[in-house]
């Protein structure tokens, strides 16, 4: 391993693991304290500086993702942090690198990954996390499974999400009208800032009544990611010939066996006769498409053609999530419909600057 003499490591650091298979996240996970790492030739080891936190995390902790997965293992999907050290053999990433990468684990303050996972990015910032499971999920979902067209009408939940701000920007990008759904006036403004033509916030307007009077014609792609009667508002309200991508059914997810929709025999019915479907996705099954997605999204973040919302918990009544502990804190403030943009703990502070 080569390390930079600017960069002296801890002896132990700390992460969060699944030690208990349950859906109720603070009684699945435990904090463990380490050796450091050290990485092999064809490896990397990473500060995490930034974690992404995701709806999904307690699907992971619930089992319900790998039947094989037996407590403990590591958490976490996706990070973005230093380089502080690297294997003989790695020669696209150097010591001192920022880097963001997906791969199980990253609710840990040092994390060793394959060097071929270590995207770099030009600084260390929380807006790239939003550009990996968010953003991808948007980009490759819409592209695969909703194949929106310009000028089709396409409906986003949760629209003020981590991924749901991606779908609003990428479908108005490629010529749709798009209709996004939230839960608070701030959230509406926040979409309106994004570029969504019809903002939504179904605690003040009744979705189901708004399409019917607004849109009798339908939409024609929905990007649902809520469930319950979400789900079931959105199916009745597509077009003919109309898709509806199931990102997720977040509102069923702490359930103890998952909630998810079951579509009733009108319904059925309707599926037929309108020529609509309804078609999951879910990101691991893309893998090879992740890179190019990165890409794509990273050159349009560049020259500022898509904004990345992040949320640190700055409606968090605890203030700033911080280090491992603040997992745990942010999930709850997920949980609570107060986070807006992408959801971010801060697990490591910066380093010093050098000479400091």
């Amino acid at each position: 391993m080569s390390s930079s003499d600017d960069m002296a490591l801890p002896a132990t650091f700390r992460k969060l693991v699944c030690s208990k298979l349950t859906q109720h996240f603070r009684d699945a996970v435990s904090i463990q304290t380490l050796p450091m790492l050290k990485p092999g030739p064809q490896d990397v080891l990473v500060r995490n500086r930034f974690t992404g936190i995701n709806a999904s995390d307690i699907n992971k902790t619930a089992g319900r993702y790998n039947p094989a997965d037996k407590p403990p293992f590591d958490i976490g999907f996706e990070s973005v942090g230093e380089v502080v050290g690297v294997g003989s053999e790695v020669k696209h990433v150097k010591v001192g690198q920022g880097v963001c990468f997906m791969q199980n684990g990253t609710f840990s303050e040092y994390q060793v990954l394959p060097a071929k996972l270590a995207i770099p990015v030009p600084s260390v910032q929380p807006e790239h996390l939003g550009l990996l499971v968010s953003g991808m999920t948007a980009d490759l979902s819409l592209r695969e499974c909703g194949k929106i067209k310009e000028g089709e009408t396409v409906l986003v939940t949760a629209a003020a999400g981590g991924t749901g701000q991606f779908a609003v920007q990428y479908a108005k990008q490629a010529g749709c009208h798009v209709i996004g759904t939230c839960s608070s006036d701030s959230k509406a403004e926040f979409l309106k800032s994004l570029g969504c033509d019809r903002p939504i916030n179904y605690k003040t307007e009744d979705l189901g009544q708004v399409l019917k009077k607004e849109y009798p014609g339908g939409v024609d792609v929905v990007y649902e990611c809520v469930g319950g009667d979400m789900f079931h508002t959105c199916l009745r309200s597509l077009a003919p010939r109309g898709r509806l991508i199931i990102i997720g059914f977040v509102s069923g997810y702490k359930e103890s066996q998952i909630a998810a929709p079951t579509i009733k025999p009108n319904e059925l019915m309707g599926l037929l006769a309108k020529s609509t479907s309804i078609t999951g996705f879910f990101l691991f099954a893309f893998a090879n498409q992740w890179q190019e997605s990165f890409a794509r999204q990273a050159a349009l973040f560049a020259k500022g053609a898509v904004k990345v919302g992040v949320d640190l918990g700055k409606n968090s009544e605890k203030g700033a999530f911080k280090g491992v502990d603040g997992i745990m804190d942010a999930l709850d403030y997920m949980y609570s419909g107060k986070s807006q943009g992408k959801l971010v703990v801060e697990v490591n502070e910066p380093l010093p600057s050098p000479g400091l």
